[in-house]
């Protein structure tokens, strides 16, 4: 009887102690997953602002790029050009305001954007006989409560139209350089067409800037939310750009930036 009852306490005493070892197991293996957990949002968390600086390293490249190369252009159509240099040195004087002053900001509104590009045309118009065919038009849905706020990259519409400029044929009797500005559904869209140049100046753009630098702006700054379509129809070069700042906004502030 005796020996029941030992072997009894004894069997009590092995399960209390293995129950004690099982709890200190879970409660060990909970403590490991909440550090992994936390060295794991940790690690994300230093990435995340290792990506960033990495980003804005990256875009402070490309600006530092992208505004000499635009004062150059400019300075150029003026000085080719000069018996229009009054006419243009108003627009000028608005396109300089906005490189100097409104480019070195993050963001800008749509409206900013689209009437700085509208001096940018006004100034390369100088490039082109008063006879050649030259279509800007803007859509603006009324009510759009993006429009103002301050959530497009400055100078993201210059690449296009310095291009469509650029690889025009201005001497052909059909050429032609249509830009559409177009903002609606909380996107900003923009499309430029133009009749293709045949001389070397098509072929020989291979500087890095233009439309790649467009590229990698797009991509550091919108990451999926935009589209850039590009191609060639009839001897007609087409670009169409669309940014969905309405999802990019919901990611921003998903992310608290």
């Amino acid at each position: 009887m005796k020996t029941d009852v030992l072997i009894s306490n004894t069997l009590y005493v092995i399960g209390i102690i293995l129950i004690i070892l099982l709890v200190v197991g879970i409660l060990l293996l909970v403590y490991k997953l909440n550090q992994a957990k936390t060295q794991k949002n940790e690690f994300e968390e230093k990435y995340n602002s290792l990506e960033l600086k990495v980003n804005g390293l990256k875009l402070e490249t490309l600006e530092s790029k992208l505004n000499p190369h635009l004062f150059k252009n400019i300075l150029n159509s003026i000085q080719s050009h000069a018996y229009q240099t009054y006419h243009a040195l108003d627009k000028l004087a608005n396109v300089l305001d906005y490189i100097l002053y409104e480019s070195q900001k993050k963001f800008v509104s749509p409206r900013e954007e689209i009437e700085f590009a509208l001096n940018l045309i006004e100034i390369n118009k100088i490039k082109v006989s008063p006879l050649f065919e030259l279509k800007v038009k803007t859509k603006i849905k009324e009510g759009e409560m993006l429009y103002e706020q301050d959530i497009l990259a400055p100078m993201i519409s210059i690449d296009l139209i310095e291009n469509a400029f650029k690889h025009a044929d201005l001497k052909s009797p059909d050429a032609f350089i249509s830009i559409v500005f177009e903002f609606k559904e909380s996107s900003f869209y923009l499309t430029v067409s133009n009749k293709i140049s045949d001389h070397k100046t098509l072929k020989k753009d291979n500087s890095g800037l233009g439309s790649n630098t467009l590229e990698q702006r797009l991509k550091i700054i919108y990451n999926n939310n935009f589209k850039l379509d590009k191609f060639i129809e009839d001897d007609v070069y087409i670009a169409h750009l669309k940014i969905d700042l309405l999802e990019y906004k919901a990611q921003m502030l998903a992310s608290g930036r």
